[in-house]
This record gives C-alpha cells, structure tokens and sequence, in this order.
C-alpha cells in the first residue's frame, strides 16, 4: 500500500487524536474475525463469508494469540466472523480468552443465542455480545440478512434481556433503507435493556456490489448527522462517522481513522489488516504464523509503520472541513475506486460524488478472497479461493485438524 507523507515533521500538539495518529505500542482493542463459515448469506458482508477456510488457526494457535494479547494489556477483543459460534471450540476460547483478562465483545446473528446460552452469558462479567439487526422490521431487515434473521434475532435479544443481561449491544449497519427508521431502532434496544449501536455501511467484502444501492443518499446522510448529535450520548457509533463532521461538528469518538494506529484486523488464517472493512492484499501488514507472532507484526510492519506517519491529506487538506473530517475512511474511498488523496464518497461537501462520477469504473478494486456460499455469489461472480506462495499460507497444522472441527457452513 502506497500511502501519502507529509515532508514535515509532525508538529507538536495537545490533543489525544493528534498523539494516538502516531500509533500505540498495542492496540487498544482489535477485531478478530475467528471463522469465514457463516449459517446467513448478508449482501453487505464485509468479509465475503460463509464456507469455512480450512487453513484457519486452531484452537492451540488462538490461545497463543490471547496469550500475547494479555502479555500487551489490549484490553479487549471484538470477535466476529463469518459467525463466530459456529466455531466448535468458540465457548472455550471465550473462556479462555476472559481468565486471561482479556474482554471479550463478540458480534452475532444470535441464531446460537438460546436461553441456556444467554443465562451463560448474563453471568460473566467481560463478555459483552453484539446482534445485528439491519431492519427495525423484518421486511428492511430480512431484504439484506435473510429470511427469518429479524425474528431470530429478536429472540435472541429476548433470551438475553430475560436472563438479566443488560446493555448488551443492537447493531446496525446505516443504510438508505433503514435511516428512517433510527428511532424504531432505538425502541427495540430500550425494550431489551440493550445499547443502541449504529455503523457506516463500508464498501467492503459483498457490500462492493451493492454499496450503490444501499448507501444513504445525501439528503439522509444528513438526517443520520443530526440523529447521531442528539442521541450521541447514548448511542455507539464506534467512530464509523468521523467523515459527517463536515457537517460543523465531530460526534463523539475520536473522529479518526484508526487504522494501524489504535486498530487492526486479525483473519481466521492469521493474517493481520489494518483495519476490519479492508480485507484486501493492500491492506495486509503480515501473517501471525510466519511473521513473528501479532505484535511483532503490529510494532515492525511496514504499512502499519507507513500508517502512523504524518499524512499529507492530499486535496482536502485545501478544504475548511479537513480538520474535522480528516478527508474521510480510506478504505471506503479504496473499494469505491478514489484515490487516498481525494475525498471520501459520501463527502458531505458532495465532493464524494463529483469524484464517483469521474471515477475509472473499470478498475475498481476487488476483495481478495471471496468465502461465500455458492448461492449468494451470483452478483459477485465465481468464488475464487486466494492462492499465495507464502508458506505459512500451507500450514502443517491445517491439514491435521480433527472432523470435530470442521464447520459447516
């Protein structure tokens, strides 16, 4: 990855979004994505899952990596998929990962949320859990997760709420669909005693074919801006929307791009990105099995070194909103085919859309791997499995696994 650097120094200022540009000797927390195998087909997944990859860490090789993560203080982890329960070993990783104090937040569809399970859960004190939901109905809802996701989902919330799990988390993907329904939104998360938590719809994984149409659209952009900057202090955003301060002011958050800098990414065959919505060989730092382990790659990696040098912004740095919005998320501008140094899409300026439409639509880039089902592959194309030359892309380890861990998709 080529990325743009200042010629000067960095300058020397007091702000903590100035200081955490530079990186941090550990991330604060990471997502992990522990399996691609998923029982949904989401026409956003940004990770293209469904089938398992048979070369994915084994439970050994996962709490190795904990074991390091609780040697570095990272405070917690986010663990997602693919949908990470139906990994066989993913309850004792749970554990393993919570007794070496090491949190956990893990992001489900919640159709392996039973009672049993949420009594289980309501009864830790570092796991936090995460549904999905994409529709305050099931017609929004079910259009983009699947048939019969809304219902499941809405049980598993009851499940948790019934076994005195509170504040667990309702997140949502914002798209042109369901901005008017953000207060519908808010009403389900308060009726299950959970936390509202509302993500931008990256062009990522899947969402590359159908970001056009499921995006928001200028107009809602600003409708989300201003719901975001009422209910700001009791809805999570994870600063998904830093690129909406043009607007005329931050939300709360860092409003940064984390990514290699306070962030990153570790795949199910351990290979470390620099940030979850771009799985893509340009956003490769380096691969926990034959570059030294998760912090040597986060501390020496080339990109993640490239990363937290001083930026120059290239064009918006002309702009007045550019201290505000940083020019945007750099992986959204990647897969819609801009430039690093030019506006983000959705640029509230409307400078995203006089670039989309000048933009090569040949070119565009790609995901590098595609894991889903054939059935849901149609828009996409043929599934192409990536192929490297690297070894540790053949680890021995893969090819002993028991049936016990084979998934099925």
């Amino acid at each position: 990855m080529t990325v743009s650097v200042a010629p000067t120094a960095r300058p020397v200022r007091g702000r903590l979004v100035d200081h955490l540009e530079a990186g941090l000797d550990a991330p604060i927390c990471l997502t992990w994505e522990l399996t691609y195998a998923c029982n949904l087909a989401c026409t956003h997944c940004l990770s293209s899952s469904g089938r398992r990859d048979p070369r994915e860490l084994t439970t050994a090789e996962c709490e190795t990596v904990i074991d390091d993560l609780q040697r570095h203080q990272v405070f917690y982890i986010n663990i997602g998929g693919g949908e990470p329960t139906v990994r066989p070993d993913f309850w004792h990783l749970l554990d393993y990962a919570t007794s070496h104090d090491v949190g956990v937040k893990f992001s489900t569809n919640g159709s392996r949320i039973t009672a049993v399970v949420a009594a289980r859960l309501a009864a830790s004190d570092y796991v936090d859990v995460q549904i999905s939901l994409d529709g305050a109905d099931a017609a929004v809802n079910d259009a983009i997760r699947g048939t019969g996701s809304y219902d499941t989902a809405l049980t598993a919330m009851r499940h948790l709420s019934d076994a005195g799990f509170r504040g667990f988390k309702v997140s949502v993907v914002a798209t042109r669909h369901n901005v008017g329904q953000l207060d519908a939104f808010k009403t389900i998360a308060d009726r299950f005693g959970a936390q509202l938590r509302i993500t931008r719809l990256r062009p990522a994984g899947r969402a590359v074919d159908v970001w056009d149409e499921l995006h928001p659209l200028p107009g809602q952009q600003r409708q989300l801006y201003d719901w975001l900057r009422a209910r700001g202090d009791e809805v999570l955003t994870g600063d998904s929307f830093f690129h909406l301060a043009g607007f005329g002011a931050g939300l709360p958050g860092l409003n940064l791009c984390g990514a290699g800098r306070v962030v990153c990414l570790i795949d199910p065959v351990g290979d470390i990105y620099a940030c979850p919505f771009a799985i893509h060989d340009r956003f490769r730092a380096g691969n926990l099995r034959c570059d030294g382990g998760f912090i040597k790659v986060w501390r020496e990696s080339e990109l993640f070194r490239q990363l937290r040098a001083p930026q120059s912004g290239g064009a918006c740095t002309t702009c007045s909103e550019f201290d505000m919005c940083r020019g945007g998320c750099p992986a959204a501008k990647f897969f819609t085919g801009l430039p690093f140094e030019g506006p983000d899409p959705e640029c509230v300026r409307g400078l995203g859309e006089q670039a989309l439409a000048a933009r090569d639509t040949v070119n565009i880039p790609r995901p590098s791997q595609d894991h889903s089902h054939a059935r849901s592959v149609a828009a996409t194309g043929p599934t192409v499995a990536r192929r490297s030359s690297r070894p540790c892309d053949a680890h021995p380890l893969a090819a002993t696994e028991t049936a016990a861990n084979a998934v099925q998709g």
